[in-house]
């Protein structure tokens, strides 16, 4: 494993970072494709086995059930001194008024309440979950400072938004002396290359660490185009990334394809390869439900790829409407 520093901060995370989306009671909440708890614990050991010390979850995954996991297993398999655990908050997580959102109430509520279900003290990063356009901006910075003050928190992140959106944040922190956003997990792989026109840009030069989601599309760059599995048959939110380009989305998983065979590698540390050889990025979020995808993780840090091959795998890209802010 490689590490590396979150942004400008102190703080050292590994090359890579466990999603934990995938880890959660399939009963609950919007994934019934997620492991249970028995199932989730093994890859979570494999995890840190590997030298991971970065684990990316959220309030909102599969009814709060993921971070109760994640915390469990972590407690148990691991120092919490030597684990940089994130969160997220902004989904709806109870009916009625004030049950979701970015306002100062939720920014409390849902804070103790995350610590509660990790079985933690402190949150690493916390993160907003996406722009809440019902609250103002300032009154979410102000409550994500004023969690960091009371030590709840060390850091804070923000997630997929437009980039003039995360520079006024940015701004605004500034100009309060509030905790500053240290990190942008947005939607970054070689069927989404969008980020790089404004957002990128930015975090490069703001010194924000970069650590993407989905940098595998949703396993769409590791197999067969009209292949299938049991999440993206059910995964509603994935179908809408990819249906109004399908055309050239296939001819960018075929130059995968190639590319991966020409190595006699598997896609999945090619596509992968992309992702963490671009400039100022921090830490994909790679998702595991099976032990080679780990395993491909992270004998991807090692694939350097050649001019020639990044230019195979870029030229069908075709440019794509804006998404994954909801």
């Amino acid at each position: 494993m490689e590490y590396t520093k979150l942004g400008r901060t102190g703080l050292d995370v590994s090359r890579l970072c466990l999603g934990c989306m995938s880890y959660g009671e399939p009963d609950r909440g919007a994934h019934p494709w997620t492991l249970p708890e028995a199932e989730s614990r093994p890859f979570i050991r494999q995890a840190l086995d590997h030298g991971f010390n970065f684990f990316d979850t959220a309030n909102v995954y599969s009814d709060g059930t993921s971070e109760e996991i994640v915390g469990r297993a972590l407690k148990e398999f691991a120092r919490r001194e030597d684990i940089v655990l994130a969160t997220k908050l902004n989904g709806r997580m109870r009916p009625g008024p004030n049950g979701a959102g970015l306002s100062r109430k939720e920014v409390f509520t849902e804070t103790d309440a995350s610590l509660k279900r990790l079985g933690t003290d402190y949150i690493d990063l916390l993160q907003i979950h996406r722009w809440d356009p019902s609250t103002p901006i300032e009154e979410t910075l102000e409550a994500l400072n004023d969690v960091v003050r009371a030590g709840k928190v060390r850091y804070i992140g923000a997630s997929s938004m437009y980039a003039w959106q995360f520079a006024k944040a940015l701004a605004l922190s500034e100009r309060h002396g509030w905790a500053r956003f240290v990190s942008m997990q947005n939607y970054v792989n070689l069927l989404y290359r969008e980020e790089e026109r404004e957002m990128l840009p930015l975090c490069r030069a703001e010194g924000i660490g970069v650590i993407p989601w989905s940098p595998l599309a949703r396993g769409r760059l590791t197999r067969d185009w009209d292949e299938t599995s049991a999440r993206s048959e059910t995964d509603a939110f994935g179908k809408t990334l990819y249906a109004a380009t399908a055309d050239a989305d296939r001819k960018v998983v075929e130059a995968v394809a190639r590319v991966a065979a020409q190595r006699g590698i598997p896609r999945a540390q090619v596509a992968l390869a992309w992702v963490l050889a671009k400039p100022g990025i921090t830490a994909p979020i790679v998702g595991a439900t099976k032990p080679h995808h780990l395993d491909d993780a992270v004998a991807a840090l090692s694939v350097e790829l050649t001019q020639d091959e990044i230019l195979a795998l870029e030229e069908p890209y075709v440019p794509h409407a804006v998404t994954g802010f909801s």
